[in-house]
């Protein structure tokens, strides 16, 4: 209870012990003078009095007790001045006043005006009527000697005092108590402060982790996955590429698991922004599943690509990466857990509203399936089904937590329906705004196997065999592999070792395009772009440049944005991709 309401229930224990006494003093005195209706009155109050303290000591209900307690002070006072005495004296003031006190502080605002105003009307009233001699009823008035007055007057002072003393430390206790709470309240308002501050501190201490280790497992494994594929394409002896196709696989594996943590931590801090971009889903769905395909082959899988026809015409807006991710994550998972059978991938229009379309989007196996039980379980980070899962299948169990996460940041829900030793299906719906613009049919990409990525490369040798390149990278591994890489495509790139000499190859020489390393010593990739943009000769100052990165900062593509760089690609890069950027950004400039 609120200390104003502990002090109620005081007061009315309190309080009737000392009525009790009043009461009983006047009914002796009104008794001695022979006054029955008094008597009378004054008894049937004790009576009443009692009875309320016993229900008091029973159940602690002030207010029905208050409301009781009032009614009948109003019957009694009424009936004192318009029958038994006929006459308004001190005692009845008193009550009045003890009244009005009485509602007000137990009751509040409201109930203490409807009773004082009950009391002290009719008694305005019944004086008015007195005044101007119009009152008379046929009933003789007791008369009250003057003992009984002085009482009477007595008991009601002790009563007011007795109440306002005691609401008055009552009220100082709430207030000292307010106080008390508000400065706790501020104590803890700046301990939440300091929480806070400390839980962002953390947050950014973790994503710098994040960051860094990315740098330097991404930066070992650009070399590995860049010199395997250079390896491959020297046309190696069959023990030989199938040696460099394991190693490539690992190096995925690894780079796979990075990247599902980084993501991870990209969403779990709030970080993901969904594009709205155009783009064609029976392309993206090709290319999602044309590196698939080649697994499930692999494992001697019947892999299946169902896409309604009705999608085969249309251009939707939406963010194809994250769309990416969730599709790729389920296939892989799909592939990974079913040992034979078949694997299947189905992209349905469920609903075209001409400017909105809805898409179905499962995926289908023949694998090991899941308990029910532990349904919910899977789409926990770092969780699989149960650690013999684990141990048998590898991973790190965050793919379906992501995918779970992306749809939930998109307000879509994921369904599952699994039978243990025959497969499960993963399936969500997702509504994609539609282009007006109509497109040819497309074109399905060819699969692509382990050297697919210079050998496109290769098809651009003769266009950019002329290109002045300048490397700024420190990392020796790194350099050795970029230069072994822009050989197979006829170019002798220029090497910085840092952002400092960047500059000055610059200021006395001309390029075509600048791939720049992030983090370097002496200068780093943002100063050194931001010191080639003020230039005065407009033609060195306007050089393309590639920001090369291993980081995995969350705002990394505004920060290199914000230097004046033109584009980025992340270590470890894709040869064809790398190239594509290169010819695209140079073509600009021509």
């Amino acid at each position: 209870m609120s200390i104003l309401d502990q002090a109620r229930i005081r007061l009315l224990y309190y309080g009737f012990l000392l009525i009790f006494v009043a009461l009983g003093t006047v009914f002796l005195s009104v008794y001695l003078q022979g006054l029955p209706l008094l008597t009378t009155t004054s008894g049937v109050l004790m009576v009443a009095v009692a009875a309320l303290f016993k229900y008091l000591t029973y159940k602690p209900d002030w207010r029905t007790i208050s409301h009781v307690l009032l009614v009948l002070a109003s019957i009694v006072n009424l009936s004192t001045v318009f029958v038994i005495i006929q006459d308004v004296n001190i005692m009845i003031i008193q009550v009045i006043i003890l009244v009005v006190v009485f509602s007000f502080y137990m009751l509040g605002v409201n109930w203490g005006m409807f009773y004082s105003l009950l009391n002290l009307l009719p008694v305005l009233l019944f004086l008015v009527m007195v005044y101007d001699h119009n009152y008379y009823i046929d009933f003789k008035p007791e008369k009250i000697d003057q003992a009984t007055i002085i009482i009477g007057v007595f008991a009601n002072f002790i009563l007011i005092i007795f109440i306002q003393s005691h609401f008055y430390t009552a009220f100082l206790k709430n207030i000292k108590q307010l106080k008390d709470t508000g400065e706790e309240q501020a104590a803890l308002n700046i301990k939440f402060e300091k929480a806070i501050e400390k839980a962002e501190k953390s947050s950014q201490v973790q994503s710098e982790f994040l960051s860094t280790m990315s740098h330097e497992i991404r930066t070992p494994l650009n070399a590995v996955i860049g010199m395997s594929n250079l390896l491959m394409m020297n046309n190696p002896r069959n023990d030989q590429a199938e040696n460099l196709e394991i190693l490539k696989f690992s190096a995925n594996n690894l780079l796979a698991i990075v990247n599902d943590v980084l993501d991870f931590n990209k969403i779990e801090s709030g970080k993901i922004v969904f594009e709205q971009t155009k783009f064609n889903l029976v392309e993206l769905m090709h290319n999602i599943c044309g590196g698939q395909i080649i697994k499930a082959e692999e494992k001697g899988l019947l892999f299946k690509l169902d896409i309604d026809s009705a999608l085969k015409r249309k251009i939707i807006f939406g963010d194809p990466t994250r769309l990416t991710q969730i599709i790729f994550n389920l296939v892989s998972n799909a592939i990974k857990f079913t040992a034979q059978g078949s694997v299947g991938v189905r992209a349905t229009c469920l609903e075209d509203r001409h400017n909105m379309i809805t898409v179905g989007f499962s995926v289908k196996d023949t694998g090991i399936g899941i308990k029910k039980d532990n349904l919910e379980n899977i789409f926990e980070p770092f969780t699989q089904e149960s650690i013999t899962t684990t141990r048998q299948y590898g991973g790190t169990g965050l793919g379906l937590a992501i995918v779970k996460r992306l749809l939930e940041l998109q307000g879509l829900q994921m369904h599952v329906h699994s039978v243990v030793g025959k497969g499960s299906e993963f399936s969500f719906n997702m509504e994609f705004p539609v282009s007006t613009e109509a497109i040819a049919a497309p074109a399905q990409k060819v699969k692509q196997g382990g050297q697919s990525e210079l050998v496109a490369a290769d098809n651009h040798i003769s266009d950019v065999a002329s290109l002045r390149v300048l490397i700024a990278e420190d990392n020796p591994v790194n350099v050795m592999l970029m230069k072994k890489l822009f050989s197979k495509w006829k170019i002798v790139p220029t090497i910085a070792e840092n952002g400092e000499r960047a500059v000055e190859i610059v200021q006395y020489g001309n390029f075509d395009i600048i791939l720049m390393d992030l983090q370097m010593p002496v200068m780093n990739g943002f100063d050194a772009t931001i010191e080639i943009r003020k230039m005065p000769d407009p033609a060195k100052a306007n050089i393309p440049i590639i920001a090369l990165t291993a980081s995995a900062l969350f705002d990394i593509r505004e920060q290199v944005t914000t230097a004046g760089m033109n584009d980025y690609v992340a270590k470890p890069f894709k040869p064809d991709e790398l190239m594509e950027k290169i010819q695209t950004l140079v073509a600009k400039t021509v």
